[in-house]
């Protein structure tokens, strides 16, 4: 079985959207990309840390779908990272109300033995050099390594992050954070110029609008599906990365062919993240409700025209 290494957080949000809000409930970017990723036929790990206050159940859960837990740190103690956020009336923007980073603060990661050799590395958001200290432990040269990242390291460690996109193949960010990233209002052009910095293949996402691949010259549009409601967007981006991961991970195919039946993937699983609030829709996902959706997005996209 192919393994995939995720690196990221796992951590507590509070959440408020136009249809409700929450306490403190299970978040984290290596959460969501370990639960989409585990609809794969892929042995894959999280490296993480978190505070003594975490509770064991949710570590029970990340394990009961086959999810190795084995890297992520337990500091005596400590407190577990936690966000708290207020989304606006449209969804698509947000306030930061509470960051609390506690144990991430001092994180250090340590990618077990087993997991050295992963035939795909994730490296969810978070700081660029903690994400070199994992790609410095790898024993063996990765199929792939997929980077997300966000503005707020592009204003704030720039120069790291840059030393890491040289090292990826593949990196996943929104509209806005490849406007900031190149300079480039175009995203066609922010594209071709994030391409210069390293990666071979750009995947720019935009929410509610679907998700751009760009490879050199080649560019591949996948739509998010319209759907009735919309809950709590949080998470639906790492949903998508974990999706998109754990595709290619299981079919050992990195073409560009291949990379598009990924980003449909992503999107797929993405539709379910947002439809209830934190994980607790990734955590009751039925591998038919994931199919029968899948054949919604193909009828989606799916068309027949008379070239003349």
């Amino acid at each position: 079985m192919n393994k995939l290494l995720i690196v990221g957080t796992v951590a507590f949000d509070a959440i408020e959207t136009p249809f409700g809000k929450t306490d403190k409930i299970l978040g984290g970017a290596a959460t969501y990309i370990g639960l989409s990723a585990s609809h794969f036929n892929v042995k894959s790990g999280i490296v993480s840390v978190v505070g003594e206050d975490f509770p064991q159940e949710y570590l029970d859960m990340l394990s009961a779908r086959n999810i190795d837990i084995s890297g992520i740190e337990i500091v005596k103690g400590g407190k577990t990272f936690f966000w708290s956020g207020k989304y606006h009336n449209d969804l698509n923007s947000r306030d930061t109300l509470i960051t609390e980073l506690n144990v991430l603060a001092d994180f250090n990661p340590v990618v077990p033995q087993e997991f050295k050799d992963s035939d795909v590395v994730m490296l969810g958001n978070l700081h660029p050099l903690v994400q070199s200290s994992v790609l410095n432990q790898m024993t063996s040269k990765t199929k792939l390594v997929v980077l997300d990242t966000m503005n707020f390291w592009m204003d704030c460690a720039l120069p790291e992050l840059l030393e890491v996109i040289k090292r990826v193949d593949v990196i996943t960010i929104n509209d806005e954070e490849a406007r900031q990233l190149s300079g480039e209002y175009s995203l066609v052009k922010a594209a071709a110029k994030i391409h210069t910095m390293g990666p071979k293949y750009v995947v720019i996402k935009k929410g509610e609008h679907g998700a751009l691949l760009f490879h050199n010259k080649e560019v591949f549009f996948a739509p998010a599906l319209p759907l009735e409601e919309v809950f709590d967007p949080t998470g639906a981006g790492d949903t998508f990365a974990g999706g998109f991961s754990g595709y290619i991970t299981q079919s050992e195919n990195i073409s560009f062919n291949n990379m598009k039946n990924a980003i449909i993937q992503g999107s797929n699983l993405a539709s379910f993240c947002v439809e209830k609030f934190g994980t607790e829709r990734m955590e009751s996902l039925q591998k038919e409700e994931v199919q029968e959706r899948l054949q919604q997005f193909k009828l989606l996209t799916q068309f027949d025209i008379e070239l003349l």
